[in-house]
């Protein structure tokens, strides 16, 4: 199951690329791999996946214990300031910073390991009470603060589309994403870059790709429905 679903989705990334003009190797495919068991990750490491992103810190360094060590983990769900400490070491990417609160700890964290961390600006784009992010409007002041931050590298921004029947319904919620991202590469800050548009999930990430997605994070698509059952057993 999982060959073909990985077969079907690199396809639809290449139609996406080839619709839009741009080159596979633009496009990262995060695994998003949240409540599935190790067994079934090692099955997409051997199927060629290097990129695995996680929701919570704790299946994040579960994993992260017991998987190769060539994988590329991915924090992208909300990030509890308390727990920046468990993977500060561990992610390549945190895609949800979304406050300044968050920015500091991380911050701190990466000074105490003499490190820098790579993040992404979370922005509700749509904005809906239920999600997490910063609004579009608080961005420029946001970007402003934590350019100073010697320890944080700021590389794109991220965004969670709502879940809607016509992926075509959040097009222009990507396409604002990658205006905002323009406009912020064009004040050339110190220490941010906008080499990252992470959007895009199972249900769009086709649309998100046409808009300038360079990261999409589809799980449901390569693993099939999530089993929360399986959510404190990642062994």
């Amino acid at each position: 199951m999982l060959r073909e679903n990985l077969e079907l989705v690199e396809n639809n990334i290449l139609e996406a690329c080839r619709r839009s003009g741009r080159d596979r190797s633009e496009v990262t495919l995060i695994a998003v791999s949240k409540t599935k068991p190790v067994s079934m990750l090692r099955e997409a490491y051997d199927l060629g996946i290097r990129t695995f992103g996680e929701n919570k810190v704790q299946e994040l360094t579960d994993k992260y214990e017991v998987l190769p060590h060539d994988i590329e983990w991915h924090l992208i769900g909300h990030l509890q300031r308390n727990k920046v400490k468990y993977i500060i070491d561990k992610a390549a990417l945190i895609h949800s910073v979304d406050s300044l609160r968050l920015a500091e700890t991380i911050e701190k964290e990466a000074a105490k390991h003499q490190m820098t961390v790579d993040i992404l600006i979370e922005v509700n784009v749509a904005k809906e009470e239920s999600k997490f992010g910063l609004m579009p409007e608080e961005l420029d002041a946001f970007v402003d603060k934590i350019a100073d931050f010697p320890h944080i590298r700021v590389k794109g921004l991220m965004t969670i589309a709502p879940f809607v029947a016509d992926p075509e319904e959040n097009r222009p919620i990507f396409a604002h994403l990658r205006k905002l991202s323009v406009d912020i590469a064009a004040k050339n800050i110190d220490n941010i870059t906008m080499s990252i548009l992470s959007m895009g999930m199972t249900n769009d990430y086709q649309v998100a790709i046409e808009e300038g997605a360079t990261m999409v994070r589809v799980g449901t698509g390569i693993f099939g429905a999530r089993d929360y059952a399986q959510q404190g057993n990642v062994r």
